[in-house]
């Protein structure tokens, strides 16, 4: 990486866009395994300690932002081999199609399986998810 003439543009070598292409996709791909690692654990412990109904209820709570976001980041691996690179407008509607249907599937479920559905799994399986990232920064696996 170099700066031109002027001091205020930075110019990237293709080597250096490969290399910095190739720690995002590596990240996005260590963010989505840490999600469904989290997730899983959650499902594992929430079926230890209250149950197969528990255990379910866990997996739909993270299904509902895991599948999603694991859309939302196929979408943005799409972009790296596309030929023209998306711009800000994507991440920010993609981002925001991805917590519309999280919220779509917590109310879907809410509505069809509320009556046999133990609540407090289910969020702790979605904000074992959403918080999935959390075990990046504590392995001190961020690229």
């Amino acid at each position: 990486m170099r700066a031109t003439d002027s001091g205020d543009a930075l110019v990237l070598s293709a080597e250096d866009r490969a290399h910095i292409a190739r720690r995002s996709r590596t990240g996005l791909l260590r963010a989505l395994a840490a999600q469904a690692g989290t997730g899983m654990l959650v499902v594992l412990l929430a079926w230890l300690i209250a149950g197969t109904n528990a255990a379910v209820s866990a997996l739909l709570g993270a299904a509902a932002y895991f599948v999603p976001n694991a859309f939302f980041a196929l979408r943005l691996l799409a972009g790296y081999w596309a030929p023209a690179r998306a711009g800000s407008l994507v991440f920010f509607w993609g981002e925001a199609f991805k917590l519309l249907a999280a919220a779509g599937v917590v109310v879907l479920v809410a509505w069809h399986w509320g009556g046999w559905l133990n609540w407090l799994a289910f969020l702790l399986g979605l904000l074992g998810v959403m918080k999935g990232y959390v075990v990046l920064l504590a392995l001190r696996r961020l690229p």
